[in-house]
């Protein structure tokens, strides 16, 4: 069989070279080699136990797939370029390996509904590394926070000075962000986690076959309901690629920031050598390259999910070659977010925090402008004519190139007579962070919740993927041995 096609009895001529390698999708599926094997093993089982191919066959096939495996692993299982695809050439060297009784291992399946459960049983493992890697960065924002808590900074909106925020709460912001892209992949899993062998070609089989059988051998929740939506749909794909492009964006927002912080002009925090470059040209460089070429991966992870979109926007039910095309974007998607995540992990557990400058840039823009317009509200001010009042004063002081903080009470009482002595204690950028204590709020109190809410939250989802990876590696060390 070496070299020929599985469905060439149809044909009279074989195909041509160019044919091969355009349709080969080896380079790319070869990754699932070991998905491959298992979802033989688990389907084979299940042939043996319906009685659909005799035990002695089926054993036979069990014993050449734990073969198969174990060349795998020791990375001597070489792939045959004139077979078009990693499930020819399993079951190729498997018929080579034990005779005929191979060519049984395909009782009751297509390739259709094989390649969509070996794909799926990758992107599990993918998506839980994902989310380990996304979780880690997630610990290491955790960490800076919880060691700057009653550090401060001026807050932005439209990258102007707004209020200020201590860096416990920035870096809290970001840590919430990241724990909904983890978490989006965690509901993936789920919606992904049924398998669809079983499903055949399209429209389900005459052998007597048990899906639930299968299903429960590669630690699948349930299989899937429709079989012509087992093998026609890819929505698990691009969700994944969707889920894969949040993450990017939230690493990209990240290192942006992070890329400002780091410049001369802003100077609040200095990256470890260990996650910067020098130049070429200019010896007083230090450049965070790992921050700017995770910031440009973006665009790649988004354009993986476009590609998705676009492969999949056309295609009638139920499988179309098309969709052998829905590997390699989602893969490298996961791959680059993954890798991405686990760098940032390392620069920002790294960082060096200027405290004093950070403080510094909170005497500039009027960032109290606010917490004045508050203090009059106390006074019983309408706040509409409140905030009229701090504007006017906030202009006043650009005019006199003064700011809030140094104005004299009689200066204050310009604009308002219910202006008296305690304004400076209720304009001091200190307590003006203190006293925002509301639920979520800036304040060291509040930060502390958030704290512990996503740290909560971390361990919620390495306990969740413990257990998944736990029930997947147990369902392979099964097929394996017994």
């Amino acid at each position: 069989m070496a070299g020929k096609a599985l469905w060439s009895g149809r044909f009279k001529d074989g195909m041509d070279d160019s044919t091969l390698e355009f349709t080969s999708s080896l380079d790319v599926d070869s990754k699932m080699a070991f998905y491959d094997i298992m979802g033989s093993l688990a389907h084979v089982r299940m042939l043996k136990a319906c009685k659909i191919i005799p035990a002695e066959d089926a054993d036979s096939i069990v014993g050449g797939l734990k073969k198969l495996a174990h060349q795998l692993e020791e990375g001597g299982l070489d792939m045959d370029y004139s077979l078009e695809d990693v499930h020819t050439n399993m079951e190729v060297k498997l018929t080579e390996m034990i005779g005929p009784a191979g060519g049984k291992l395909h009782t009751g399946r297509s390739r259709n509904d094989q390649v969509a459960t070996d794909f799926k049983m990758y992107l599990r493992d993918a998506v839980l590394n994902a989310v380990e890697a996304v979780n880690g960065l997630i610990r290491s924002l955790q960490d800076v926070a919880n060691g700057n808590r009653d550090v401060i900074l001026p807050g932005y909106t439209h990258m102007q000075h707004a209020q200020p925020v201590t860096l416990a709460h920035h870096m809290m912001a970001h840590a919430f962000r990241f724990g909904r892209d983890a978490d989006r992949f965690l509901d993936a899993f789920e919606r992904m986690n049924k398998c669809p062998l079983g499903s055949a070609a399209l429209a389900g089989t005459t052998y007597p076959i048990d899906r639930k059988m299968t299903s429960d051998l590669l630690g699948f929740r349930d299989p899937t309901e429709n079989s012509m939506d087992s093998v026609g749909s890819r929505d698990f794909v691009t969700e994944i690629a969707f889920d894969a492009s949040m993450v990017a964006i939230s690493l990209s927002s990240l290192c942006e920031e992070l890329i400002l912080w780091n410049s001369q002009e802003f100077k609040y925090i200095e990256m470890d050598d260990r996650y910067s470059t020098g130049s070429s040209i200019m010896p007083q460089k230090k450049n965070p390259d790992i921050a700017e070429l995770t910031r440009g991966k973006t665009g790649g992870v988004i354009g993986s999910l476009v590609a998705m979109l676009m492969t999949t926007k056309g295609l009638p039910l139920s499988y179309n070659r098309d969709l052998q095309e829905d590997k390699k974007p989602v893969m490298d998607s996961l791959k680059t977010v993954t890798d991405c995540a686990r760098m940032m992990a390392k620069v920002v557990s790294t960082i060096k925090i200027n405290e004093s400058r950070m403080l510094e840039a909170t005497n500039s823009g009027f960032i109290n402008a606010t917490d004045l317009a508050d203090y009059l509200v106390t006074k019983g001010v309408p706040f509409r004519e409140a905030h009229g009042i701090v504007g006017e004063t906030v202009r006043y002081c650009i005019e006199n190139k003064i700011s809030l903080d140094n104005l004299t009470l009689d200066q204050f009482r310009k604009f308002s007579p219910l202006v008296d002595s305690d304004v400076f204690s209720a304009i001091a950028v200190k307590n003006c962070v203190e006293r925002r204590d509301s639920y979520g709020g800036t304040s060291p109190a509040s930060t502390d919740v958030e704290i512990t809410l996503s740290m909560q939250d971390s361990m919620r989802r390495e306990e969740d993927v413990r257990m998944k990876d736990q029930l997947i590696q147990s369902c392979w060390d099964k097929l394996l041995n017994e």
